[in-house]
């Protein structure tokens, strides 16, 4: 499974300043995603988080598990919008932020490169291109069948089919749903009283102040 945040390209083409607030941002949304997830975490890249698992480890359904890192993901940035007082392109765009996901049930290898063991494989290539799809909507979970028959009679009966063309893997016909119209109501923000704003925004302007001065570099998260 995929957790991508929509938007982020628009997001990331920012100045300095706003950039190094834009890097921010995304780095807690995506830490929000990943902790909220029972899926073993693979490997982040860039605007999106890569998890995987045994079929049958992991005791609940795709839509279960995006519905629960949806909330935790608009937990995060509600608070975020609540207490940070900065007004810089970043920090006002981010409310426009939003997450997807996709699943894909299949066979994978390992393969170590320089330490690191990653997932190999033709359906590892499938789930990836299935994020270029056609969905219309900007919120959802787009899953194959596999996925979409352990979920619940109700999800099913909200859930639309949609054919696809994997680049250099052919047609596929999964299904997807509007996470908008299942979505958990999102936690709510803490009060927003002065020394929370002031410790939110002094926190974003702090951890960013490396990349704004210059001795950190702007790189895609890892």
């Amino acid at each position: 499974m995929i957790a991508d945040i929509g938007g982020y390209t628009k997001f990331m083409k920012l100045h300095r300043v706003s950039l190094a607030h834009a890097e921010d941002i995304t780095r807690r949304l995506l830490r929000a995603v990943v902790e909220s997830s029972p899926l073993p975490l693979i490997e982040i890249e860039g605007d999106a988080v890569f998890f995987s698992a045994p079929l049958g480890q992991v005791d609940a359904n795709a839509a279960a598990l995006s519905l629960a890192m949806h909330q935790r993901f608009h937990s995060q940035l509600e608070r975020m919008i609540a207490l940070n007082m900065c007004s810089c392109d970043a920090c006002m765009q981010s409310r426009n932020l939003k997450v997807k996901f996709v699943g894909h049930v299949g066979e994978v290898a390992t393969q170590k490169i320089g330490g690191h063991e990653k997932l190999v494989g033709v359906d590892v290539i499938a789930v990836h291109r299935m994020l270029k799809n056609a969905v219309p909507v900007p919120e959802y979970v787009l899953m194959t069948e596999p996925l979409y028959e352990q979920c619940e009679d109700q999800i099913r009966v909200g859930a639309r089919m949609i054919e696809e063309d994997l680049d250099g893997l052919g047609p596929t016909s999964p299904y997807f749903v509007d996470l908008d119209r299942i979505a958990l109501d999102p936690s709510p923000p803490p009060k927003p009283t002065l020394p929370r704003r002031l410790g939110e925004t002094m926190g974003v302007a702090l951890r960013g102040f490396p990349t704004v001065v210059g001795l950190r570099r702007s790189r895609r998260l890892s």
